[in-house]
C-alpha cells in the first residue's frame, strides 16, 4: 500500500541504496548471500555480518546495539557477545527515536490497534506504563515479569511461547490515533483535546475506488511489532493484549511477512506479491539527517499545540488487496509497462537491455520509443508516484506482504499492508495517493480496504515511565 505503494517506487535519493536482488542467483557474487544465510539459516533477507560491519555508521545513527558493539536494553554487558547473529539482534527500547521506524526492516510484522475502555486519564497512563515495562522486557529478550518462579497457583505473567528465544531484532512502536483525543461527537475524552495534532484533527481524506472497512481501520492506540521471528511478534502482541484486559480492547490486527521495503542500503530489495522489486527508491537510514528532517521527523515549528510530537512522526497505513489471479494472466510486457520497471532486475524501462546493476539507475521519463511514445508510460506506477513528479515529497515506507487465506472461490485474500512514516501526510502522502488512485494503471489490480493514521511520538527517554509521556506533561 503506497502512494509509492509498496509497489513501485519511490524516488530514490541522489545516491540511492545499494539494494540487491531478492534471489541469490541474480547476484551470485554478493557477499550477503553467504554469511547472511549461514547466520540466519536461510530464514531472513536482512543483513550479512560483513554488511553489518560496513554499516557501523548506520548503527550509530540508529542506536543499534548488538552489532559487535554496544549492548542493548537494560541488560548491558553480558548480551554484547550474544548478539552475533541477526536472530539475536537486540535493539534498545529507549532512545531519541522509537525503534521500528528507521530500524532495518525485519522480516515479520504484527501490528494491532486498540480501543481504550478506561474512562479516566489515570487509567490510560497506568495502561501505557504497564505496556512500556512489558515492551522493554520483551525487546531485551526477557519474559514479561521475569521467569515464572513465583506462585504456582497463579497464571504466569508471561504467556511463555518465546521463553528462551532470542528477540530476533524485536521492535515495538507505539502511536496515538484521533479517537484517543476526542470521541465520535468531538468530546474531550481524557483532557488531551487541546494537544491533539492538527494532522489527526484533519483526518484522512476519501480517495477514489476505495472500499474501506471501519472495523479494520484507525483506533485509539497503535502497536507495531517487527522481528526476524514471527513467533516473537505474536508473543509481543499477545502479551500486550493480555495486559490490556479491562483497560483496552483490540480493534484490528494485521500480520505481515516478506518485508516489502527496505530501510537500509545493507538490505536487499524485496519483491511484492506481483513479483516486482518493491521500493527501490525508498528512503534509507544512510540518506542523512537533513532528508529525514524534511520528510519524516516532526519539527518544532510544525504544530504549536502539539509540541509533544517534536521528533516524532506520523504512521499512515493502507491495507491494499491485490487481485493476483487477474494479474497473473497479464502479459509480461504489459506488467512491466504498468509498473514502469523491468521485472527481473527492477531497472527502469528507459534502459534498453537491463542488467542487475541497473536497478538503481535514475528513471528517465523523457526517453521515447521508435514511435515517439514515452518508454516509461505516463500512467505507469513509477511515473505517477515518483517524487520528482510530486513536488519532491518523500516518505519512509515500511510495508509488508500479507495473506489472509483464501476466499470462498479459492482466490488468495492477499496484498500489501502499506505503511509510511511521514512528517506531514497532507503534503507528502495524500496528494500522491490521490494521484495514484485516479491515474495509476496499477490501480486496476488493487483495492484499498483499510486505512489508519496515528501520531507516533519521539522515543522513550531515560526516566520516562511511559511511551508518549510528553503528551501528559
Amino acid at each position: 500500500m503506497s502512494p509509492h505503494t509498496s509497489f513501485g517506487d519511490e524516488p530514490r535519493a541522489a545516491s540511492s541504496s545499494a539494494k540487491n536482488s531478492h534471489w541469490a542467483e541474480t547476484h551470485p557474487t554478493d557477499a550477503m548471500a553467504g554469511d547472511e544465510a549461514a547466520a540466519t539459516q536461510g530464514k531472513t533477507l536482512g543483513f550479512s555480518r560483513r554488511r553489518l560491519v560496513g554499516a557501523a555508521g548506520a548503527a550509530g545513527l540508529l542506536g543499534i546495539a548488538g552489532f559487535g558493539g554496544g549492548a542493548i536494553g537494560h541488560r548491558m554487558g553480558s548480551d554484547e557477545a550474544a548478539a552475533a547473529t541477526p536472530a539475536e539482534l537486540r535493539y534498545p527500547f529507549r532512545g531519541e527515536k522509537q525503534q521500528g521506524i528507521l530500524t532495518p526492516t525485519q522480516n515479520n510484522m504484527y501490528t494491532a490497534a486498540f480501543n481504550v475502555t478506561v474512562q479516566d486519564v489515570g487509567g490510560l497512563k497506568e495502561l501505557l506504563s504497564e505496556w512500556t515495562v512489558a515492551a522493554e522486557h520483551m525487546c531485551a529478550g526477557e519474559l514479561v515479569g521475569g521467569a515464572p518462579e513465583g506462585n504456582h497457583h497463579m497464571p504466569p505473567e508471561d504467556t511463555g511461547e518465546a521463553w528462551g528465544y532470542s528477540p530476533s531484532g524485536l521492535t515495538i512502536t507505539f502511536g496515538f490515533g484521533r479517537s484517543l483525543f476526542v470521541d465520535e461527537h468531538g468530546n474531550d475524552r481524557f483532557g488531551l483535546k487541546d494537544k491533539m495534532p492538527k494532522i489527526l484533527s484533519d483526518g484522512v481524506p476519501k480517495f477514489a475506488n476505495e472500499a474501506l472497512r471501519a472495523g479494520s481501520s484507525d483506533g485509539d492506540i497503535l502497536i507495531q511489532t517487527c522481528s526476524n521471528d514471527a513467533q516473537t511478534c505474536v508473543h509481543a502482541i499477545r502479551n500486550l493484549t493480555r495486559i490490556a484486559f479491562g483497560s483496552a480492547t483490540l480493534k484490528w490486527s494485521q500480520i505481515g511477512y516478506g518485508r516489502s521495503s527496505s530501510t537500509s542500503r545493507g538490505q536487499q530489495t524485496p519483491r511484492n506479491l506481483f513479483g516486482f522489486k518493491d521500493g527501490t527508491a525508498n528512503l534509507k537510514a544512510e540518506d542523512g539527517d537533513d532528508l529525514f528532517g524534511d520528510n519524516v521527523w516532526v519539527q518544532p515549528e510544525d504544530d504549536p499545540n502539539a509540541q509533544w510530537m517534536n521528533g516524532g512522526t506520523y504512521f499512515v497505513a493502507r491495507k491494499i488487496h491485490m487481485y493476483l489471479e487477474i494479474w497473473d494472466r497479464v502479459r509480461l510486457s504489459e506488467q512491466q509497462e504498468v509498473i514502469g520497471r523491468d521485472k527481473q532486475y527492477g531497472a527502469p524501462l528507459s534502459i534498453a537491455s537491463p542488467r542487475a546493476s541497473d536497478e538503481f539507475e535514475a528513471l528517465d521519463f523523457t526517453a521515447q520509443d521508435d514511435h515517439g511514445e514515452p518508454v516509461i508510460p505516463t500512467d505507469s506506477h513509477v511515473a505517477v508516484v515518483a517524487p520528482e513528479n510530486n513536488g519532491g515529497h518523500r516518505m519512509l515506507r515500511r510495508s509488508y506482504n500479507y495473506t489472509d487465506g483464501n476466499d470462498s472461490l479459492g482466490r488468495l485474500d492477499a496484498g500489501l499492508f502499506f505503511i509510511a512514516y511521514v512528517r506531514d501526510p497532507r503534503k507528502g502522502f495524500y496528494p500522491t495517493l490521490k494521484k495514484m488512485t485516479e491515474q495509476d494503471a496499477l490501480t486496476e489490480y488493487l483495492q484499498h480496504q483499510a486505512s489508519a493514521l496515528f501520531a507516533v511520538p519521539a522515543g522513550i527517554r531515560d526516566g520516562d515511565e511511559m511511551v508518549g509521556q510528553g503528551l501528559f506533561e
